[in-house]
């Protein structure tokens, strides 16, 4: 973390009103959160603050109001959420400027915490305009971003207010950048990544990026389907971009200009229908049939994988290797992430890996606690793989 300002670098904060961005956008059902994940992972930094005598003041928002103030958008059960997994009170201020917010933040005593209702019931929050953010930031002498999830959008809550108060990453911040430095940024070689999901589409800057950095590039899902097309292989009524061909035969030219190994599927499951249970067999790539689909890679493309993974000092993850949801299709997005799980346990592999499909893969697997570490940042991970600079972390920048 040399590039970065952390809360070792804060000094004293007791007394000090900390603005601390968070990420709360929780899954809630009937008033109650139904996954406390994210609300864990910003524990310890609101802890640790809270400990040396901070008044702990958290911004957060929630969902995508259109409308203004909304109970459908509160964050006041969230705070009640945030306060179980604390084990101490945490107050809450029903607007997150104006008197309502400072009133709230002047009644705190040194250790306190005190939830600011949703930023973005204000439209000013995501068009970042000054005069809002001089409202947010006049409730603190301190910012610390602990939402890397948020990281990518230049907001006035995760970048605007950084600019006017002395600024700092907070652990879970601080941990997302150190595990990404490891993975991309400085890691140790061999590399291998294993992209894969639906679409060639959604990920060319991705593709396009990680050649360039990379020692090996596994392609899976169905956008493994776009290449093998793009070589000349019929996969049949597999799911594909044909119009994207070039774009595919692209990226395979830079990756061979970069020395970087590009490694598809030598051989597919393929089913008649997308359905739990369906017949399916296993049979070479060039042998897929006209009416099939290729919904799942076999088991020598899953040797393959592994075998990359065994040579490499660092796996870089993102997608799915199959239709994992459906049984039998997750065995080789299982197989891959139970071997990546038992080659880093052994202290053999630093494992990085991140998008909302892959971690709910990683934990359909049983293994996500046992990567090195697994993003739940969703956008702003995939931005930081894509070589985009993210405005929430270049503000706080040495």
């Amino acid at each position: 973390m040399a590039g970065f300002k952390t809360l070792d670098d804060i000094g004293a904060v007791s007394g000090k009103r900390v603005l601390v961005r968070v990420d709360l956008n929780v899954p809630v059902a009937d008033g109650k959160v139904t996954d406390a994940t994210r609300i864990e992972r910003i524990a310890p930094t609101i802890s640790e603050l809270s400990g040396k005598g901070a008044k702990v003041i958290l911004l957060a928002h929630f969902g995508r109001p259109k409308d203004g103030p909304s109970a459908e958008f509160s964050l006041e059960p969230i705070a009640r959420a945030t306060a179980e997994v604390l084990g101490r009170p945490v107050g809450f201020a029903s607007d997150c400027i104006g008197d309502k917010a400072a009133d709230a933040v002047a009644a705190m005593k040194d250790g306190d915490v005190l939830l600011l209702e949703n930023t973005r019931f204000h439209k000013a929050e995501e068009k970042n305009e000054p005069a809002f953010t001089e409202k947010l930031a006049a409730n603190g002498d301190i910012y610390v971003n602990d939402a890397f999830s948020a990281a990518h959008r230049a907001h006035a809550s995760t970048e605007g207010v950084a600019h006017r108060l002395p600024a700092y990453a907070g652990r879970t911040m601080q941990a997302e950048l150190d595990a990404l430095e490891k993975g991309l940024g400085n890691p140790v070689r061999p590399v291998v990544a294993i992209v894969g999901g639906a679409k060639v589409s959604t990920k060319i800057d991705l593709l396009m990026n990680l050649v360039k950095k990379v020692d090996a590039l596994v392609i899976g899902g169905g956008m493994a389907n776009t290449f093998l097309a793009a070589r000349g292989t019929d996969v049949g009524k597999s799911l594909c971009e044909h119009d994207l061909a070039s774009t595919a035969k692209q990226i395979m030219i830079e990756a061979a200009e970069a020395g970087c190994a590009i490694i598809l599927p030598a051989d597919g499951v393929v089913a008649k229908e997308f359905k739990a249970g369906a017949a399916s067999e296993t049979v070479a790539i060039e042998a897929v049939p006209a009416d099939g689909m290729i919904l799942d890679v076999g088991a020598k493309t899953v040797k393959s994988v592994t075998d990359w993974i065994d040579r490499a000092a660092t796996l870089v993850w993102n997608g799915p290797l199959g239709a994992f949801e459906i049984e039998p299709f997750d065995h080789a997005t299982v197989a891959a992430a139970k071997h990546a799980a038992a080659r880093t346990k052994e202290g053999k592999l630093v494992s990085v890996a991140g998008g909302g499909d892959t971690v709910a893969a990683l934990n359909h697997a049983g293994v996500a606690d046992d990567f090195t570490y697994v993003s739940t940042a969703g956008g702003a991970f995939l931005e930081w793989m894509e070589g985009k600079p993210l405005p929430g972390v270049e503000v706080l920048k040495r």
